[in-house]
């Protein structure tokens, strides 16, 4: 019995090691798990049992400001002054706009909304999405102004060879145009008054444009009186040329039909402290696409057909409507003293024309 006791008090002892030893292992391989689920690490797959997963914060989403544009017809394109009420809406998400500094939104529909009721305005707009995001509100102001100013007033002189049409009844800021043609095109004013001499043009339309671009109802001025002094003939004398009188007038226009053998020279004086800022043909009626014209900055045009003592000389015709003949003549040549045009039509074509003559102050 002794020898039993012996030998059965080591088994026991190694078991209840081996044991304790086994009890160690789970519990620091428990601890180990808490560890990391404490600091977050990856504690196995899924979340523990029991513990309900913890949704993330949501984020809120940045919208871009949309970009307005809209057409100014006012004087400038940055006075913010228009006729036209549409603003046109660029961006990626939906948008809305308010006119009453946000304290109500309306949501635009398509890339542009109205404004409405003549005045100044101050609009705001901003993008928005389904969440209740909105962007930054885009600030703009804009003054509407759809109302056609009244017709403008055209008083008709007359002095020596020319007829002078004074221009009044101007809004504020407002400008006058005239047209040649029956009002097809139109041509800008400027001063307050504007001369012509000739025998082509029966009758002449001017009209008042706003600050905000609108039209007046056009006037019209007859210029047709075969027995007066002021439907003239001009000289084809280039020793005597017709004396266009300028009545201080920035704006003149010359008008007159030629045909083979029939030239009109027409002499002006530009004033003292003025310059001849630009010389175009603005209207030509002919078959006949080409006619001549040279200019001598002298009292009489008596170059005859020596290029060298002309200030510009060339063809005019169609193709040079509106073109500025004067554009690359030194200003000094431009000033003070007098001036004398010859135009000629050398086919057996009739030519209707009329040239735009237009003066500035020295700066």
């Amino acid at each position: 019995m002794s020898a039993l006791r012996l030998t059965a008090a080591p088994v026991f002892a190694s078991r209840t090691r081996h044991r304790l030893s086994l009890l160690l292992k789970v519990a620091a391989g428990l601890v180990l798990g808490c560890g990391l689920l404490a600091c977050g690490g990856d504690a196995g797959p899924g979340p523990a049992p029991g513990m309900a997963p913890v949704p993330p914060e949501p984020t809120a989403k940045v919208l871009a400001p949309p970009v307005l544009s809209f057409t100014d017809t006012g004087l400038s394109v940055s006075d913010g002054v228009t006729r036209i009420g549409a603003w046109k809406v660029s961006t990626l998400e939906a948008w809305e706009y308010s006119f009453d500094m946000g304290n109500t939104w309306t949501r635009g529909q398509g890339d542009f909304f109205d404004v409405q009721g003549d005045g100044a305005k101050s609009i705001w707009v901003r993008a928005r999405d389904d969440m209740g995001n909105t962007s930054e509100i885009v600030m703009v102001r804009c003054v509407l102004d759809t109302m056609p100013p009244a017709p403008v007033q055209a008083v008709v002189t007359l002095q020596d060879q020319s007829r002078l049409v004074r221009i009044g009844g101007l809004e504020a800021q407002g400008r006058w145009e005239y047209s040649l043609d029956d009002q097809r095109s139109w041509l800008p004013g400027t001063g307050d008054r504007l001369a012509l001499l000739g025998n082509a043009l029966p009758v002449l339309w001017v009209r008042q444009v706003d600050l905000a671009g609108n039209l007046s109802p056009a006037e019209r001025v007859n210029l047709l009186d075969a027995s007066g002094a002021t439907w003239h003939e001009a000289s084809g004398n280039p020793l005597q040329p017709s004396l266009l009188s300028l009545q201080q007038s920035r704006t003149v226009v010359l008008h007159g039909s030629v045909v083979r053998g029939d030239a009109d020279y027409i002499r002006w004086d530009i004033p003292a402290g003025h310059k001849l800022q630009s010389m175009r043909l603005v209207h030509y009626a002919s078959a006949d696409p080409v006619a001549f014209f040279a200019l001598q900055r002298a009292p009489v045009f008596d170059a005859g057909f020596d290029v060298s003592r002309m200030l510009a000389y060339g063809h005019m015709g169609p193709p040079d409507l509106l073109r500025n003949v004067l554009m690359d003549i030194a200003q000094a040549q431009l000033t003070a003293g007098p001036m004398t045009l010859w135009f000629q039509q050398t086919g057996p074509q009739a030519t209707d024309y009329a040239i735009e003559l237009v003066f500035q102050p020295l700066e």
